[in-house]
């Protein structure tokens, strides 16, 4: 029966020659599928990135879900404890937030009049004013494209807020199925590679997942840790919102690098708008802090994590920001071992070999 429907289709002919037109057209077709495929990518930029960042997650937060896991907590009910735990921290870090930003922004609002009577009683202000003819010109302008302006603007505001919300529910949901699958997604990826390597190719990927997820769960407790005597201090010195300096603080340190610099920074600022002596004593605060953070605390949680050179460290967070800003410098570090694995493991062995 092979042999007759083969001859019903008549017999195949001669392989095509390898002439230049042939070479080239397949050449031209594979030039098309690789900019198709660089379209796509760069079309999807915005999702891709949205998914990295909960593949992240779900692999820092999947050891939580593991410890639970060995304490006798069902699969589904250590993914959501774990998952409950951290809204529950991004709420109270917002709640902590938004409030003081309101308020500021509010007394500014209502120190806008006194702003402008002091402006009208310079003379230098007033000598501008009627040299440029600037309140013809803002009247002209106020009238021309103020409805539109406004209206861009509203429009412009609700579309940055309701574009944020979509982007943290698409990052949560994408992380809760990530941690919950993340075993089979495990299991698949090792199942794609040959059975000849892939024993080892599990146990180096094995240990790149526990040394990332290790490593941004020590993060998260430097972090936590430093937002918590933060606000300590703050409630001792009597600095306003203590809690939300304590959230910005937490929040920056896990920028490596210049994160907890760029959180003294901040805390600091608002000491010496309080009360010069205040500024000095957080100033004095926070150098004793990081000191006794980079040699004592960072060491010993960071003991059983990455290791990573300080200069690749320097070099990736900057890279990582520049890429896909405060995420790529979160990101960077794990990524970095994760390379330095795979060249101390593969690479540098089968140069020594040749």
């Amino acid at each position: 029966m092979v042999g007759g429907d083969a001859g019903r289709f008549g017999i195949p002919g001669r392989p095509l020659r390898r002439n230049s037109f042939l070479v080239g057209f397949t050449g031209a077709l594979g030039v098309l599928s690789a900019y198709a495929v660089y379209l796509g990518l760069r079309n999807a930029a915005g999702i891709l990135v949205l998914v990295v960042i909960a593949l992240f997650l779900a692999v820092g937060l999947h050891p939580a879900v593991v410890r639970l896991r060995s304490w006798g907590v069902p699969r589904g009910l250590a993914v959501a404890t774990v998952t409950l735990t951290v809204l529950a921290l991004l709420g109270a870090g917002v709640l902590a937030l938004v409030p003081p930003i309101v308020t500021q922004s509010g007394q500014f609002l209502d120190q806008v009049p006194s702003y402008l009577d002091a402006l009208r009683r310079n003379e230098t202000v007033n000598d501008l004013v009627v040299r440029f003819d600037l309140t013809r010109r803002v009247q002209e302008a106020a009238n021309a494209d103020v409805v539109g302006r406004a209206l861009g603007g509203v429009l412009g505001g609700a579309q940055l807020v309701f574009g944020t919300v979509f982007r943290v529910l698409t990052v949560l949901v994408l992380t809760i199925y990530f941690l919950v699958y993340f075993d089979r997604m495990r299991d698949l990826g090792y199942a794609l590679v040959p059975g000849s390597r892939r024993e080892r190719v599990q146990l180096i990927g094995d240990e790149i997942l526990t040394k990332v997820g290790a490593y941004m769960v020590g993060a998260l407790a430097i972090a936590v840790l430093a937002g918590a005597t933060t606000f300590v201090f703050a409630l001792v010195l009597g600095l306003p919102y203590p809690f939300a300096l304590a959230v910005v603080v937490a929040v920056t340190d896990l920028i490596p690098q210049i994160g907890a610099t760029l959180g003294a920074v901040i805390v600091s600022l608002v000491g010496f708008a309080t009360d010069p002596s205040i500024g000095i004593a957080c100033v004095v605060f926070f150098v004793v802090y990081q000191q006794i953070e980079n040699y004592l605390i960072y060491p010993k949680i960071m003991r059983r994590s990455v290791h990573v050179n300080e200069v690749a460290a320097l070099v990736a967070a900057l890279l990582g920001v520049s890429l896909l800003g405060v995420i790529g410098a979160l990101i960077a570090i794990p990524t970095v071992a994760a390379v330095q694995l795979i060249l101390r493991e593969v690479v540098l062995p089968r140069q020594d070999a040749r």
